[in-house]
């Protein structure tokens, strides 16, 4: 969700000074009008990789397939415009629901494979693909989990009851901050978001208390719901889809002592050139 420009305060968009001490890429790419994509990214990353005259790219985030997709490139038919408006019909009619059972009906374990399997925006993804004769988007048929080599991923992990501290904080620093008012200011810009900008953890939450959905303690607990589910899902995912090196964090050190830690792993596997960079 870093690719919408003006959605800062829910995704913790790096600062104006960070921005300013280190250079990003990849951030603040689209409006939250606009669709959004994993191949999109990778087409709009790729130049940052190849300026680079001088150290590496850490690339940090816990989307899968966006991480997947810059080390293996991607292998996703493309969209059946009739099939697409067939499935949105059904949401319309019926909600997320509805596309659960006709994924699950499909292939029993697909809803495993989904990174977010409540964001109808995938769900309408998978039953393309699997309409189209592939697998879900996650994992697409006859392709098993991307050979990584070298630089394995590293994986940070905290203890989960400090991790679910952390997810209830930044919940509630988030509406604290003014995450309302920046939905309320973006929806002025932009009156209807796409699909992909409208289910974003903490966006959602945050208009359905404008719109009187449900109250402001509600939304706060329905974020943090939502985010340690999104961990639970990640961490699954990296441990089954990937090669990950897990670094287990006390929670209690200093970010440079953890960073030195990273850097160990870098260290100790080496650098690998990215598929197609």
């Amino acid at each position: 969700m870093l690719v919408y420009r003006g959605m800062d305060i829910g995704t913790a968009k790096p600062s104006a000074v960070e921005r300013g001490a280190v250079p990003y890429f990849g951030i603040d790419l689209a409006d939250p009008s606009e669709p959004y994509s994993a191949g999109t990214w990778v087409r709009a990353v790729t130049p940052a990789f190849r300026a680079l005259s001088a150290g590496v790219p850490i690339v940090v985030g816990g989307t899968g397939l966006y991480i997947r997709a810059l080390l293996a490139g991607l292998d996703v038919p493309a969209a059946d415009s009739e099939a697409r408006t067939h499935w949105q019909g059904i949401l319309a009619a019926e909600g997320v629901p509805a596309l659960q059972q006709a994924l699950i009906a499909r292939d029993p374990h697909a809803l495993d494979h989904l990174a977010d399997p409540l964001n109808p925006r995938r769900l309408i993804r998978a039953l393309e693909r699997l309409d189209a004769g592939g697998g879900t988007v996650e994992a697409p048929a006859g392709r098993g989990p991307a050979p990584l080599i070298a630089p394995r991923i590293v994986g940070l992990r905290v203890p989960r009851p400090v991790l679910h501290r952390r997810i209830r904080e930044r919940a509630e620093r988030m509406f604290a901050n003014g995450l309302a008012e920046e939905v309320r200011a973006l929806r002025a810009r932009f009156p209807v978001w796409s699909d992909t900008a409208r289910a974003a953890i903490g966006y959602a939450e945050a208009a359905a208390w404008i719109d009187g959905g449900m109250t402001r303690a509600d939304a706060i607990e329905r974020t943090v719901i939502r985010t340690r589910q999104l961990a639970k899902r990640q961490e699954t995912w990296f441990r089954h889809q990937t090669s990950v090196v897990w670094v287990d964090a006390t929670g209690s050190e200093s970010a440079a002592t953890l960073a030195g830690r990273v850097n160990e792993q870098w260290e100790e596997h080496g650098a690998a050139t990215l598929r197609g960079l």
